[in-house]
């Protein structure tokens, strides 16, 4: 329980020591009434390391898991339309309106005065400082032997690499926006606050890439594939889940031979398998685990004594009765994509829910994903997503047999027609992603990648509904207030 407390004071320093803040800090956290321990002291022994990386794991879990993000891609895209007022409200029954957090992005007109993602911005900033602290104290580590703090270090700079490449996600226009990428990234910072402070630019978009692979790349040379912290592995990262990263990084950069080759190396090498076609709906409907295919989920918050679930993605999807239900379900435009026969229609939950229409309440059947109920985690990696990606590098590298061969692999799975001949590979690559990913954060992204206009139907209840590649709406604004604290951080076009 002390640990735990630890963890938490450790992480309040940190948050007042994110760079992009710009205050003055103390290097003190409070311990008890009367006393304080130092930074210094703190990152000194391993335990102390341990201690701030697993607070660095636990605010990155909360910013993913957190409503803001972790609906973006797909309510942005159109996978994604709202539940309306339960019943049992004193006003607005079966009335349906956007979810406050995320009222000015579902329109694309977030402000950056007072953005939806201001908490995202910040927060990210704060675990990569926190990361950059941790890389800083390691190596004088005296209690710690060489492969272990080889294992922090890795931990610590890929957290810091993930952490960047989100943000270069919201904030910066896709990889091949410009020829040369050579369009604004985002601030990519390798040095704590204890460094003093600094006011840097905004990197170009293939710079910003350069620096989280390089982040990336030593970090798979420094795994000890050992676990320091407590608690199921597949939470933390590792050399499989970092691989699966970079690969993911590399699909973003369209450098489609290391796409290829290191999607391949996760296939191939990291000792996961698919998830059956028998047992894949069973999968997805446990409780409290992963699924099986899992290379990354970060483990939900617990209370230390009672064991209640602090926070889970059921918050936003979770169905529990007719008048008790969260706010986000599939949309037709997504659901209208499966045949038939495709057992990736039975994760959806059919459930009848009292709506206002004209002024009447009527049943209208909404459809919940069983991804994510009960205590449903943040997935950030898993298996099936590698196959897409060696799919889609294979196409680009003119070998169109090992696409079919993968998209083949995940529809046999879920019993869906195999490719005609006659389908472009393209296409239906990004439909696989569409229908096999859905709600694990990629289709916006995956739109913005491929160049694709966005056009939401069912259910769309925005200002605007569709979105024309290119346009400056498919980023978010920086904040304003790290805008005025910073002169030279640039923002974003149109805001």
């Amino acid at each position: 329980m002390n640990d735990l407390k630890n963890i938490y004071r450790f992480k309040f320093t940190m948050l007042l020591a994110v760079l992009f803040l710009l205050q003055s800090c103390s290097d003190f956290l409070e311990q008890e009434p009367g006393t304080q321990i130092s930074i210094n002291e703190q990152l000194s022994t391993k335990a102390g390391i341990l201690q701030a990386l697993n607070g660095t794991y636990r605010e990155l879990e909360a910013n993913v898991r957190g409503e803001r993000f972790a609906v973006y891609a797909d309510v942005q895209g159109g996978n994604l339309k709202f539940t309306p007022y339960p019943t049992t409200r004193s006003s607005g029954k079966g009335e349906i309106v956007t979810p406050t957090n995320i009222q000015n992005v579902y329109s694309f007109n977030d402000n950056a005065n007072q953005s939806n993602f201001v908490s995202f911005y910040s927060d990210s900033y704060d675990i990569i400082n926190q990361c950059n602290l941790i890389l800083e104290f390691t190596d004088a580590l005296k209690d710690a032997t060489e492969s272990e703090k080889n294992q922090i270090k890795a931990e610590a700079l890929t957290i810091r690499a993930y952490s960047h490449f989100l943000l270069s996600e919201v904030y910066s226009q896709n990889y091949s926006y410009t020829n040369d990428a050579s369009h604004l990234g985002i601030i990519y910072n390798t040095e704590s606050i204890t460094k003093g402070l600094k006011y840097p630019a905004r990197e170009t978009a293939a710079r910003t890439y350069t620096l989280i692979v390089e982040d990336i790349t030593l970090a798979l040379n420094l795994y000890s594939n050992i676990q320091l912290s407590s608690g199921p592995a597949y939470s933390y990262f590792n050399i499989n889940s970092a691989k699966a990263l970079l690969s993911r990084v590399y699909l973003a950069k369209n450098d489609w031979q290391n796409a290829y080759a290191t999607a391949n190396d996760v296939i191939t090498n990291s000792g996961v398998s698919l998830m059956s076609s028998a047992d894949y709906i069973a999968q997805w409907e446990k409780t409290d685990t992963p699924v099986s295919e899992i290379l990354l989920e970060f483990s939900i918050s617990r209370d230390a004594t009672t064991g209640t679930v602090g926070g889970s993605m059921f918050a936003y999807f979770g169905y529990t009765s007719p008048t008790v239900f969260n706010n986000y379900v599939a949309s037709q435009d997504l659901l209208n994509l499966y045949s038939a026969s495709d057992i990736r229609k039975q994760l959806f939950l059919e459930r009848p829910i009292q709506t206002l229409i004209n002024n009447q309440l009527v049943s209208v059947n909404y459809y919940f994903t069983k991804k994510f109920q009960d205590n449903a985690a943040y997935v950030a990696f898993r298996l099936s997503e590698q196959y897409l990606i060696r799919a889609e590098a294979a196409l680009k590298l003119n070998n169109p047999d090992q696409t079919k061969t993968d998209i083949n692999v995940l529809r046999e799975r879920a019993n869906a027609d195999l490719l005609a001949d006659s389908e472009d590979l393209e296409e239906a690559i990004f439909l696989e992603r569409r229908k096999e990913l859905c709600f694990e954060g990629h289709l916006f992204f995956d739109i913005a990648r491929n160049h694709k206009n966005i056009s939401r139907n069912d259910g769309c209840i925005a200002l605007s509904c569709g979105l024309t590649y290119p346009s400056p709406k498919f980023v978010l604004p920086i904040p304003r207030n790290n805008i005025n604290l910073n002169a030279n951080l640039k923002q974003n076009e149109s805001y």
